[in-house]
């Protein structure tokens, strides 16, 4: 047993995704080896991101500034709104390097489940920026789940109308998958979303 001070160390870090009780007090035993290597300036990072972290009022990213960076890019193209359930797929997707356009954070998605509607949701902020003009794509990147989907076909219904090309993210095989290990959902939506060669 460790001293109550370490084991609540663990204990906050086995509630992050990726960790668990073993791999939390591995991480913890490291830090507490390297204290003045990884452990200090550890503490100082977390410290300045939590001093310095806000949410963009555009788009829902996080970052030390407002407008974040993306918003704030003027080579962007302001044109195109890609449409994320959280800032992770944001990130996810800025790590691609694949999306040169604008973003909007939903801040998750519909679920009857989790009691989550789309009041919960940025919706009437995605509806206003359309609104305001100069949006000539929406691309909905939501998750291919039935929550994902469910908030897709929610919002290309409240879209309808406005003079905007909308899209989504297209599912299927992906680059280096095998047919043999793909679940079957994701061979049906394979085929249904094939291109001309």
């Amino acid at each position: 047993m460790s001293a109550p001070e370490i084991e609540q160390l663990i204990q906050l870090l086995a509630k992050l995704p990726a960790f668990g009780p073993r791999s939390a007090r591995r991480a913890v035993l490291h830090l507490l080896n390297k204290k003045e290597s990884h452990f200090t300036p550890l503490m100082a990072a977390m410290k300045n991101v939590y001093d310095k972290i806000v949410v963009c009022p555009i788009c829902g990213n996080m970052d030390t500034r407002a407008p974040c960076s993306i918003c704030s890019d003027t080579k962007r193209n302001q044109a195109q709104i890609c449409v994320v359930r959280d800032v992770a797929d944001l990130w996810a997707l800025e790590r691609s390097g694949a999306f040169k356009g604008c973003y909007h954070v939903l801040g998750g998605v519909l679920s009857a489940l989790d009691g989550v509607g789309p009041e919960d949701l940025k919706v009437q902020e995605l509806l206003d920026k359309i609104a305001g003009g100069g949006i000539e794509e929406v691309i909905l990147a939501l998750p291919a789940t039935v929550e994902g989907q469910t908030t897709a076909h929610y919002l290309a219904d409240r879209l309808e109308g406005y003079p905007i090309k909308l899209s989504a993210l297209s599912r299927g095989v992906p680059i280096g998958g095998e047919l043999d290990y793909l679940d079957d959902g994701t061979l049906q939506m394979a085929f249904k979303t094939r291109r001309a060669v």
